[in-house]
């Protein structure tokens, strides 16, 4: 499979120049963010799974997400310097390949039964796909004008919580189980993992073959001075710390948190459909700030693409809950959303200070309430999650030049923050409650909603 991009020539400035079509390269990419979103969605089906097969408390179930993501602290310079050196596409192939050797590892976990075996997977999986945050997400931000970068991003992870929002519904049906004996719980993970492994041999194969752009890493060329120089991107690289921290905790945590007896005492495999409406929100957040972003001038066309989502939304969340009363709350929530990014005015920082401003009050209401009344609110950050992570990388690496390629490396190390956070949530909640635990979160948004507002200008130093 060959992807080509084709040349026109257009008039600038009484000039001829050449303009590429992006839109092949970028439409492979978006495959990227959909399977690397698909597999750590599934952690929050595992989590459940494995609290129950080794009957492990809160804090250390959470080690599956502080390896996952502890890999991101240790692999994402390594993974910087070594895309700086083969390319974003050859990175990309490498990624993928890593990724699919780490999916392999959980026939053996499953078969000795082991959780340290499991851990070992879980961090080649995630070493995998470190990679691919290095290489694909400033390829994509590159892939056009920088003012529709964050645009750009946003539509790629949509796809990217498209994965997150399949994956808990394809979990819940094919690893949650009512098997006892520990072998049986145990092998309801191999045929998911060795299938996922296949498809990403498959994209790899399709990567090395396809002719993407050839536009060079910037750490291929000598950079002047570092990407730590940069205050607005060192600060950056705390929201991102905070925001995956924050929104992995909550998924985490969601289904042991709807089987509390005052909130919704539901079982393992319904209170999974509720996850893939946390993370559906995601993608639904996406779409409408992609739409919003990515400056799309035709006012008519804009309205339409907003009614095609709210639809999209209803119908999700009724496939979900099966109730048109729950699907109209869902909607409600959406029409919230939306109406953030009016007032956001197409502004990615105004837009991400109004997005966190409405999660912290969201987060309050859950630790305050009881029943549905925290059940809804908890559900309903994803969609304000949404925006969250392109709109402060694109932000952080505004500027940094031939630092960026070294600067997109400290913010992939940042998503550490995925490992840190949900293991401190597990501690409280070991002590406190489950929740009681979300108050950390509550911490997470204040910091990103002070990155919207200040953080994100550039200063000199």
């Amino acid at each position: 499979m060959a992807i080509s991009t084709s040349k026109n020539l257009e008039q600038a400035n009484g000039t001829l120049v050449q303009r590429i079509n992006y839109k092949p390269a970028l439409a492979l990419l978006t495959s990227l963010f959909f399977m690397w979103g698909f597999i750590t969605c599934l952690n929050d089906i595992l989590i459940p799974h494995l609290k129950s097969l080794f009957e492990l408390n809160y804090t250390r179930i959470m080690l599956i997400q502080f390896t996952f993501f502890g890999a991101y602290a240790i692999m994402s310079l390594p993974a910087g310097w070594v895309v700086g050196k083969i390319g974003y596409k050859s990175g990309i192939v490498l990624g993928l390949v890593v990724t699919g050797i780490g999916a392999l590892m959980f026939y053996p976990a499953s078969v000795l039964i082991s959780y340290g075996v499991f851990l070992t997977g879980f961090f080649i999986l995630a070493t995998g796909i470190t990679i691919l945050q290095v290489a694909a997400n400033p390829f994509v931000a590159i892939l056009g004008a920088p003012e529709t970068a964050s645009g750009r991003l946003n539509m790629t992870q949509a796809f990217n919580s498209l994965g997150t929002t399949i994956a808990p519904v394809f979990g819940g049906l094919l690893i949650l189980s009512n098997h006892t004996v520990a072998a049986e719980k145990a092998a309801t993970v191999q045929i998911p993992y060795i299938g996922i492994a296949l498809a990403l041999f498959v994209i790899a194969m399709v990567f090395a073959f396809a002719k993407l752009p050839n536009i060079k890493a910037e750490s291929q060329e000598k950079a002047a001075g570092s990407a730590w120089a940069y205050p607005h991107l060192v600060l950056g690289a705390i929201a991102i710390f905070l925001y995956v921290g924050g929104e992995v905790s909550i998924g985490s945590f969601l289904i042991n948190f709807f089987k509390e007896p005052d909130i919704a005492g539901l079982v393992e495999t319904e209170g999974a459909k509720y996850v893939a409406m946390y993370w559906g929100g995601a993608m639904i957040g996406r779409f409408l700030g992609a739409i919003s972003l990515t400056g799309i001038k035709k006012q008519s066309t804009r309205y339409m693409l907003y009614a095609a989502t709210m639809v999209f939304a209803f119908f999700l969340a009724w496939y979900l809950t099966k109730e048109t009363t729950l699907a109209a709350l869902f909607l409600v929530f959406v029409v919230i959303n939306l109406a953030g990014f009016f007032f956001g005015k197409n502004k990615p920082s105004r837009t991400l200070s109004i997005m966190a401003g409405i999660v912290v009050i969201l987060v309050t209401v859950t630790v305050i309430s009881s029943g549905k009344f925290a059940m809804w609110p908890i559900i309903a950050v994803g969609l304000f999650n949404s925006i969250m992570f392109p709109t402060i990388f694109t932000l952080a690496i505004n500027g940094l030049g031939k630092n960026t390629s070294q600067g997109s490396g400290i913010l992939c190390m940042a998503i550490v923050g995925g490992a840190i956070v949900p293991l401190l949530m597990g501690v409280l909640a070991d002590h406190f409650g489950i929740h009681h635990s979300f108050l950390i979160t509550l911490i997470c948004y204040l910091y990103i909603l002070f990155y919207g507002i200040r953080g994100y200008k550039h200063q000199i130093q």
